[in-house]
């Protein structure tokens, strides 16, 4: 079985636990690697030794605001991308953040789509966008777990029904390993769907 590589890692750094907490969602289901801060001046130390991707950071905070924390990411990590957003956009604070060599500005609220597009191209700047087949991967994955949990049945009791490893069909829902045709039959026929109902919209 292919491996697929391990996700990408995001950082999301914003004083409101709400937003903090449905970027840790959005991104999640998306296949990100999430982790979130609701103190800025966390985090230049988690940049330092979290080996992260992407940096999504608020602008506006109380004690240390966007621009200051960028700078410090700066010192430390002069590759890592950062996108910023906040909900008070200014021409001042945009000039300040693309000097600081911020990949994009968004204004908060933002579109879900608008902001996956954003981050398809920061990831193909860094060289890190996912291949297609690692797409159809997490597709495939998220699909399966979406129709066994509509079916109310647990991994061992697909495990029952398909002959399928509990490991194997867990690593096929988190997109970790490629389910092979036959597999992909056995579980089709155990969710009593197609097998191309398995591809989602790919």
């Amino acid at each position: 079985m292919a491996k697929a590589p391990q996700p990408l890692k995001v950082l999301v750094v914003d004083d409101d636990q709400e937003i903090c907490d449905f970027m840790e969602t959005f991104l999640t289901k998306d296949g990100f690697e999430v982790k979130t801060l609701s103190d800025p001046a966390e985090a230049p130390d988690e940049v330092k030794v979290g080996g992260y991707h992407l940096v999504i950071l608020d602008l506006m905070m109380p004690n240390m605001d966007g621009v200051e924390v960028l700078e410090r990411l700066r010192k430390i990590d002069s590759d890592v991308a950062v996108v910023i957003f906040t909900g008070y956009p200014s021409l001042d604070t945009a000039v300040k953040s693309m000097k600081l060599d911020a990949v994009d500005y968004l204004k908060k609220p933002f579109n879900p789509d608008e902001f996956r597009e954003v981050i398809d191209r920061v990831m193909r700047k860094k060289g890190l966008l996912r291949t297609p087949e690692e797409n159809l991967h997490r597709v495939i994955g998220e699909t399966i777990r979406g129709l066994r949990k509509d079916r109310a049945l647990t991994l061992k009791q697909m495990a029952r029904r398909t002959g399928l490893s509990v490991s194997l069909l867990s690593q096929i829902e988190r997109a970790e390993s490629s389910a092979s045709i036959s597999s992909l039959y056995k579980i089709a026929t155990a969710l009593d769907v197609r097998i191309q109902d398995l591809f989602g919209e790919y």
